[in-house]
């Protein structure tokens, strides 16, 4: 039986997503998040997620940054991206770092269950007005090879590297994670080495390069 995920926090969007999703594929299970972190213990604790559908933007999650720890630590889940940035360049991105496809937020239900059933049939869906535009852009390999990098990451890696963007001293992380301040320490190292940095400034860096401006809500 397929089971879906839709990680999105603005309830009304989420329910609509929700109505769609399961009008579209008979006898789906639907889950729900409404942010990052819940996401991920979704998937942490449900092996058998066949789709993702992830809003760029919601709590722990800005821009691409989401879509990068969903892909990293769990590559065998596909990811609709779903976001009001609908510009070619984003979607473009999106599909660098991974995402099987990109459902705007002014999609009607029908296009998104087609958008859904076309991703859990292994193909990648664009919505048919943008599809040439995105097609004609040329793949970045920076985003292919910062994507790989944060692949990289164990979960508490990318959360320690999340932590680390924020300003947060070894201590403070330590103490928002419940785990020693030598175990942070041996996590920055690793995380240094994979992403390779050589300090926290690179390494937020590394994030901040995913980020996008915020669009209006669409609702």
């Amino acid at each position: 039986m397929t089971r879906l995920l839709i990680a999105d926090d603005h309830p009304l969007f989420r329910a609509a997503l929700h109505q769609a999703a399961a009008g579209s594929v008979a006898g789906c299970t639907v889950l729900e998040a409404a942010d990052l972190h819940g996401a991920l213990e979704v998937l942490r604790t449900d092996a058998d997620i066949d789709l993702v559908l992830l809003d760029l933007h919601m709590p722990g999650s800005q821009g691409l940054t989401g879509l990068a720890a969903l892909r990293g630590q769990h590559p065998g889940v596909a990811v609709l991206v779903v976001s009001a940035h609908d510009e070619p360049r984003v979607i473009r991105r999106a599909l660098d770092h991974g995402a099987a496809g990109f459902i705007p937020k002014s999609a009607s239900p029908a296009e998104i269950g087609e958008a859904i059933r076309c991703v859990l049939d292994c193909g990648t869906w664009l919505p048919p007005a943008l599809a040439e535009s995105v097609a004609a852009l040329p793949a970045d390999p920076a985003d292919g090879d910062l994507a790989a990098r944060l692949a990289s990451l164990t979960e508490q890696q990318y959360r320690v590297l999340v932590l680390l963007a924020d300003g947060l001293l070894n201590k403070q992380i330590a103490d928002r994670l419940a785990i020693q301040e030598r175990t942070v320490k041996a996590h920055v190292t690793a995380i240094f080495e994979k992403l390779g940095v050589r300090n926290r400034t690179q390494a937020s860096g590394v994030l901040k390069a995913l980020e996008l401006g915020e669009p209006a809500r669409v609702v």
